[in-house]
């Protein structure tokens, strides 16, 4: 699936090709959702950013999400499904505790050769909050259930984010949607702030406030497992309407901010561009 087709006027045009919404490997829950949004911030270059509209944006105290993915065979797909809800147990107490803010799981809609088809993710306000639950899970033995030496493939991942939100509550049949993105070597340190702060995380809030997401959030590796430069942004919403609505509100703001083609040609390589779309189960505190 294409994302809509934007009124991109000169130069811009010959984004278009590059700018997908689409399907890929789940790769550590490795991929958010703006197909564009550097065009407007990275480089500074909006005439009435929607920031103006809102409080200063600020980083957040640091939030951690570890994400632990596995290709399992379709045969197998309920018994993960089981082995969430067993899992639930040790993050609803861990959520209780203060130990977590948020926990959940993705089943890929998107499906590859040889990608990722189930994930597992936790969030909390410090490395001990995170490593506390991956000890309690190995404890117990749902790291070796069953479900999971079902898998042909298993990958780890540890994130880090300042810039997040979300709705108290719990979610089951949601939709996350992601997408990877690389800097190039020459783009700024502070350009994922840039970005978030101009852009992102205003247009984020407004459809957290109207109910058609439940959580978004700015992630880059805290672990590196992947050469430094990439981010991802997430956000989950409720119902599958929600999907298109943000499609249609990051339309409307990009057509209402005009950009720099040459500024997005120089700072982000679209090469390894990556979109991820599933159904989801998660609770926040």
């Amino acid at each position: 699936m294409q994302h809509p087709l934007l009124a991109y006027d000169g130069a811009a045009k010959k984004l278009q090709a590059q700018l997908k919404f689409g399907g890929n490997s789940m790769n550590g829950k490795q991929c958010g959702a703006f197909p564009a949004l550097c065009a407007l911030v990275i480089a500074g270059v909006w005439a009435a950013p929607v920031s103006a509209q809102m409080a200063e944006v600020k980083e957040k105290p640091r939030m951690y999400t570890y994400v632990s993915n596995w290709t399992v065979p379709r045969a197998h797909w309920a018994e993960m499904e089981k082995q969430a809800a067993a899992n639930a147990k040790i993050f609803d107490k861990a959520v209780a505790s203060g130990g977590l803010v948020g926990y959940g799981d993705d089943e890929n809609l998107i499906h590859q050769a040889d990608g990722d088809t189930h994930d597992t993710f936790w969030s909390a306000m410090s490395m001990a909050g995170i490593l506390n639950v991956l000890d309690e899970l190995h404890k117990t033995g749902a790291s070796t259930a069953s479900a999971l030496n079902n898998a042909t493939k298993h990958s780890d991942a540890l994130y880090v984010s300042r810039f997040y939100n979300w709705k108290s509550g719990s979610m089951k049949g949601a939709y996350t949607h992601g997408a990877s993105y690389k800097l190039k070597t020459e783009a700024p340190d502070d350009a994922v702030e840039t970005l978030s702060k101009g852009f992102v995380v205003p247009l984020l809030e407004k459809l957290l406030a109207d109910g058609t997401i439940q959580e978004y959030e700015v992630d880059v590796e805290a672990i590196h497992t992947e050469a430094p430069g990439k981010f991802w942004i997430y956000w989950i919403a409720p119902a599958a309407e929600g999907v298109d609505k943000v499609n249609a509100a990051l339309a409307d703001a990009l057509k209402a901010q005009p950009f720099a083609a040459p500024a997005l040609d120089s700072m982000v390589d679209y090469t390894p561009h990556r979109d991820f779309l599933a159904r989801t189960n998660a609770t926040y505190k």
